[in-house]
């Protein structure tokens, strides 16, 4: 796997924002949009592209936007391994909640260790996916997008599933999955669906019936049960 020992933190910031905006399409990414999602003004970000350019990173023409090379997809990936498996440490062994680990991960996926990240992947027995179900990427930087899942938002009356993903972007929702006691792995059953608002009606794991709105049901991506 490719290190990141040359790039400063904000450079891999930069990488890292531009490899989840393109997308697997791998999509062009404008200015605005990675203005946007870094809270930076454009014209700083276009002196990073520039610079990011000049390292061999990023392809990045004037308003046309830019994409990762192949050299700038393998140290994004490697961040985002870095990232999700400190994610899953923190719940797993020292007790964070899923909606407090996101901000600790941001620092410590800046470590360069490639021993002590592949030590943690050992030590957790190779997981898949993180505590918000967003996949690892493995050492050789392979990500399996679990192909299978949509969002619940899409799910017909009747119909069960299982939770196996949920946005992880948004502390609030985070929250109020913990208060309804909605997690990865829970079994949800639609039972309606409200015109007026697109709101729909859940039996969650045999237990509670529960309403969730539109914006709530899109953030939580799900599988249907195999029986």
């Amino acid at each position: 796997m490719t290190k990141s020992k040359a790039l400063s933190q904000s450079e891999e910031n930069y990488v890292k924002e531009i490899f989840h905006l393109s997308g697997r399409d791998k999509m062009k990414v404008s200015t605005n949009s990675l203005a946007e999602k870094l809270d930076t003004k454009a014209s700083s970000i276009t002196d990073m592209l520039k610079k990011l350019g000049d390292k061999k990173l990023v392809s990045y023409e004037k308003y046309k936007g830019c994409v990762l090379t192949s050299q700038g997809e393998k140290i994004a990936v490697h961040i985002i391994r870095k990232h999700r498996l400190w994610e899953t440490f923190l719940v797993n062994k020292l007790n964070f909640g899923w909606d407090e680990v996101h901000d600790v991960a941001e620092q410590l996926e800046h470590i360069q260790s490639s021993k002590l990240v592949d030590g943690i992947d050992r030590f957790l027995n190779f997981p898949k996916v993180d505590p918000h179900g967003d996949p690892i990427p493995d050492k050789d930087g392979n990500i399996d997008y679990q192909e299978s899942k949509v969002p619940l938002s899409e799910i017909s009356i009747d119909a069960i599933v299982e939770v196996v993903q949920v946005n992880e972007d948004s502390f609030e929702l985070l929250q109020y999955l913990d208060q309804i006691n909605l997690s990865l792995g829970s079994s949800i059953k639609v039972t309606e669906r409200v015109a007026f608002d697109e709101s729909i009606m859940i039996e969650l794991d045999d237990k509670h019936k529960l309403s969730l709105s539109k914006k709530v049901a899109e953030n939580i991506a799900v599988k249907f049960k195999t029986k």
